[in-house]
């Protein structure tokens, strides 16, 4: 396991950080998967208010011991942003309780996804005041965010100066949000990459397509590749349910080296896929179709048909299609098939795409058949 600077927090992280959203099965098994971790040398644990069990289970492992000192780990709590500055401190309370810590090392404001959400915290009695009383009460050591807010507000909330790391998603399948990488890099702020192989493409579970693109390498290790190759990317989220899903990803916590022949060649060929597959319908993601009078969410509809026909990822699309209507500002925007024909988006394109055409298209590949269980966040 390699380990990087985490920005001006100055700590040293593992390349890959334990994420706890998914280990809620039993103590015993988030405990053995803790332990598992541990071993093999991650030294970062993430974990949240509102994932169910997760702070309690983390702290009976800690309370049950490791194999090292509590201050040879790095644990990382996350709360909702509110403009009740006495709120998040309770809340705190709650989670060095549930912990059983004295402190955290570093805290996140969890979901900064609006800029309503920004704006609340910036208050004289918000978040930020909050936090920073704790900081010195010696409760936090350092503040982040983490968000699934569109690039603007993420760029906004960096520049506020309020925190030291960001939480966001970026991937080899979404690249939107290279700019806030580069911010942070400017800033000396630390990079946590949320769910690289859940919602950068389901890639554990890839579609046939895709393996072969990719090889010899898997599409989960081309994309560690892809995000551990830049310097600027401080550690992934790795979120097992079980100790055994451990296996098989750890090992590319010792690769940070610049991309080989090899694999730019894979790169390559993913890229040349794409152009073939969809031609003169490529969404080449420059948002400018934005914003919708229906509030469609265009780029990100047409980024889950681009991936839908050049890498067979139909099943992926599925997934975060439905989550549209369904996730509020977790995951915004309308489905396809709210477009009206207005055409207000059609002069801003500069593919000149059939951008209601393709919304349809997409509507029909992707959207939930009825009956089908519907997405939801906490």
């Amino acid at each position: 396991m390699q380990y990087r600077r985490f920005g001006r927090t100055n700590l040293q992280l593992s390349v890959f950080s334990l994420g706890t959203m998914r280990y809620l099965a039993s103590e015993e098994t988030a405990i053995a998967t803790v332990r598992k971790a541990v071993c093999a040398g991650i030294n970062h644990i993430e974990t949240a208010r509102g994932y169910g069990n997760s702070e309690a289970y983390l702290g009976r492992a800690l309370q049950l011991g490791l194999g090292c000192p509590r201050e040879a780990l790095h644990i990382t709590s996350k709360l909702p942003p509110t403009p009740d500055g006495q709120q998040l401190e309770q809340w705190l309370d709650e989670s060095l309780d549930r912990l059983g810590c004295d402190y955290l090392d570093t805290l996140a404001i969890h979901g900064l996804n609006t800029p309503q959400q920004l704006a609340s915290i910036q208050g004289e009695n918000g978040s930020l005041a909050a936090a920073e009383r704790a900081r010195k009460a010696g409760k936090i050591r350092h503040l982040g965010f983490s968000t699934h807010g569109d690039l603007d507000l993420i760029l906004e909330a960096m520049r506020t100066g309020a925190f030291e790391f960001v939480n966001l998603h970026y991937y080899l399948f979404f690249q939107r949000h290279q700019p806030a990488i580069a911010l942070a890099d400017a800033l000396d702020m630390g990079v946590f990459i949320i769910s690289p192989a859940d919602k950068g493409g389901q890639l554990h579970h890839p579609p046939k397509r895709l393996r072969e693109l990719c090889k010899p390498l898997s599409p989960l290790g081309l994309n560690y590749r892809f995000l551990l190759s830049d310097p600027r990317v401080s550690t992934l989220s790795v979120g097992p349910a079980t100790p055994e899903e451990l296996d098989g990803v750890l090992a590319w916590g010792d690769r940070l080296d610049p991309l080989t022949a090899t694999e730019r060649d894979g790169l390559g060929r993913l890229e040349q896929e794409f152009e073939q597959r969809l031609g003169s319908d490529a969404c080449r993601q420059c948002y400018a179709c934005l914003p919708c009078p229906e509030q469609i969410q265009i780029p990100e509809v047409l980024r889950l048909r681009n991936l839908a026909i050049a890498y067979e990822m139909e099943s992926f699309g599925q997934y975060r299609y439905r989550m549209f209507e369904n996730a509020g500002h977790w995951f915004p925007g309308r489905r396809g098939n709210r477009c009206t024909d207005c055409g207000d988006c059609l002069p801003r394109c500069p593919e000149q795409l059939d951008i209601p055409r393709l919304l349809r298209d997409t509507h029909a590949r992707l959207a939930p058949r009825e009956g089908r269980r519907l997405w939801q966040e906490d």
